[in-house]
């Protein structure tokens, strides 16, 4: 299983990049993250929305399942969340991709074009902060999976 992170917005080096570089170490699946940004900030928030969502959905590889985080989306718990994962490499699924949008949230486009909407709950969280849970979480699963030791009930 090959794993992809669409995000708006760069990182800098910092404490954050450091955890989920040590989760995605941690993997077995290969894991990339590409960074996107707009070269222009259009004033409106549902201009730079609409533009980000454009961007996203351009890189989009057609076969990928596509889990958009999103606080309007479904709560999973990790075991839930790791059977959803399971259960897409069990259907022969080989790309799952994950879409964090900017600051203003995705663009209907790209929550439309998504197979899950997946929210971590109804707090409001730094997006830097947002990719590390995911990283997590993804890791986590993975354990979940093969039953290794990481993850206690």
């Amino acid at each position: 299983m090959r794993i992809t992170i669409l995000t708006i917005g760069k990182s800098s080096r910092g404490p954050e990049q450091s955890l989920w570089d040590e989760y995605i170490r941690r993997l077995p699946w290969p894991v990339e993250i590409r960074e996107y940004e707009l070269k222009k900030q259009p004033a409106s928030s549902g201009e730079r929305k609409k533009l980000e969502g454009e961007k996203l959905l351009e890189a989009l590889d057609a076969s990928a399942v596509v889990i958009a985080l999103d606080e309007r989306g479904k709560t999973l718990s990790s075991r839930e969340f790791a059977n959803k994962i399971d259960g897409w490499r069990m259907d022969g699924i080989r790309d799952l991709l994950f879409v964090i949008g900017g600051a203003d949230g995705l663009s209907d486009a790209v929550r439309d074009r998504a197979n899950l909407l997946l929210s971590f709950g109804k707090l409001t969280w730094p997006h830097m902060l947002v990719r590390v849970m995911l990283c997590e979480q993804i890791y986590r699963a993975w354990s979940i999976g093969t039953n290794h030791p990481y993850h206690r009930d």
